[in-house]
């Protein structure tokens, strides 16, 4: 994944009736993209969604998956179904590229579901499989997953809890990954830096003036991703490491107008017009990184093994750095995984979930990973041979037990994110006043809570 493919974590607490109320209601799939949801009040209940009935089924003989790539991973995903036709001979898989982002294949899913083909297995974005739940178009796989034998414990926890909800579990993690701080170690070592990530922000910007003192001809010591429609997600790190946030965690309280918030942002201002050691990337930092005109930036584990094809340099990985508040939890997981639609035979269903049994099996994500730079899903893989082949590989698994739930006035109101992108935007490329824009942000934010949302909670 790559840092512009964001993703979320899983929802907990927000019961299906309520939620249903706001996607009748028109709620955007910005609002929609979110796996953590607000709790419920005493008297509201969840009930285990009905499973599957597979009562003398059969799998179907040939099946359709539809995929994104994600990660340039269509070469990879190939050669697994490949494998699979190999091993047996009674399911045959068609991979069909159904667009280049999530957002092309959820489209295209949404659209299907009011006619024409239907997937039998469709790639389900962190941000995008709520949205399917809530519409009642995917199933529960929990029948699925004890028909086909697939050993749910072997799965990274906090991976698998990202698609779990009222009792069920709505997707297997597959094309999974966390946030890394990626720098160029040559111009670490020019630079006289240690060997690490940085801890803190604040620690970077002592060392940002070394770099650029060190390195001459480089753009910035540092380059912040692209802001159109994912600052939300990626300056949540700040937010968080400040002790702000968009909003108070947990809540609907917005909060991006809070002291620690604005300082937050502040500090990424002053980075870029009064330290000058930071740029904002018009397209994707790690190319950047990559081309050696920056020597930071952040980026998903989904971009590392294309970092480390162009690099010409030593790449090093770290965690994100925190705050004067906060060094840990500030990183959010994302990505996809893979599931099921509702409205094709369980003869289908039955098929799409033996193949993603194989899919996702021990070997095939390790398979996965060192083609791609995504995490393997399961814990059983052997990851040695990853590790040793790309050691920063091991700082994304290591970083998965420091991850936090998106703050819900970015997942959940509709149009949030974007606006908070626009805010962003006018504060780092238009020197716009950080109090002002989040005063503005947080007006804009409540009026989408009070007119969009709180009539159906």
């Amino acid at each position: 994944m790559s840092l512009q493919e964001s993703g979320v974590d899983s929802p907990a607490g927000i019961d299906r009736r309520r939620f249903l109320g706001l996607a009748a209601a028109g709620l955007s799939a910005v609002a929609l993209a979110a796996c953590s949801g607000p709790a419920t009040s005493a008297t509201s209940s969840s009930k285990t969604p009905g499973q599957v009935d597979l009562s003398g089924v059969k799998p179907a003989g040939k099946i359709t998956w539809w995929s994104n790539n994600p990660g340039s991973s269509q070469a990879v995903s190939q050669q697994i179904i490949d494998a699979f036709h190999r091993s047996q001979s009674a399911i045959r898989v068609e991979l069909v590229t159904a667009g280049a982002s999530y957002e092309d294949i959820a489209q295209k899913f949404q659209a299907a579901q009011a006619g024409g083909s239907l997937p039998d297995l469709v790639v389900f974005s962190d941000v995008w499989w709520f949205r399917y739940y809530m519409l009642d178009s995917i199933i529960p796989l929990d029948s699925l997953i004890s028909a086909v034998g697939i050993d749910t414990s072997d799965y990274r926890d906090q991976l698998l809890a990202d698609y779990q909800y009222a009792g069920a579990t709505w997707a297997i993690p597959w094309a999974r990954s966390t946030p890394l701080f990626y720098w160029n170690k040559a111009h670490w070592a020019a630079a006289g830096l240690p060997d690490r990530a940085p801890k803190t922000w604040d620690e970077f910007a002592e060392w940002a003036p070394r770099l650029n003192a060190a390195n001459h001809g480089i753009q910035h010591a540092f380059q912040l991703p692209a802001l159109a429609g994912y600052a939300g997600w990626s300056f949540q790190n700040n937010l968080w490491g400040w002790g702000g946030g968009w909003s108070a965690k947990d809540s609907f309280d917005i909060t991006c107008d809070s002291p620690r918030s604005v300082a937050a942002l502040q500090f990424l201002q002053d980075a870029v017009y009064k330290g000058k050691w930071s740029g904002v990337a018009s397209k994707d930092s790690t190319n950047d990184l990559s081309a050696g005109a920056v020597s930071a930036t952040i980026g998903s584990t989904g971009s590392l093994v294309g970092i480390l094809k162009v690099a010409k340099f030593e790449v090093g990985a770290g965690f994100l750095p925190g705050g004067p508040e906060a060094t840990s939890p500030v990183c959010p997981t994302g990505g996809a995984g893979v599931g099921i639609p509702k409205k094709i035979p369980r003869e289908n269903q039955l098929a799409a979930a033996t193949f993603i049994k194989f899919l996702t099996s021990p070997e095939n994500t390790l398979l996965f990973a060192q083609a791609t730079g995504y995490m393997p899903v399961r814990k059983s893989a052997k990851t040695a041979s990853l590790v040793a082949k790309a050691p920063q590989s091991q700082v994304a698994i290591d970083q998965l037990a420091v991850t936090r739930a998106q703050d819900w006035a970015r997942v959940f109101l509709p149009g949030g994110d974007q606006e908070m992108a626009g805010a962003c935007a006018n504060i780092l490329t238009q020197r716009g006043d950080v109090g002002g824009q989040m005063n503005a942000l947080k007006k804009t934010l409540e009026t989408i809570y009070t007119t969009q949302v709180k009539p159906h909670l």
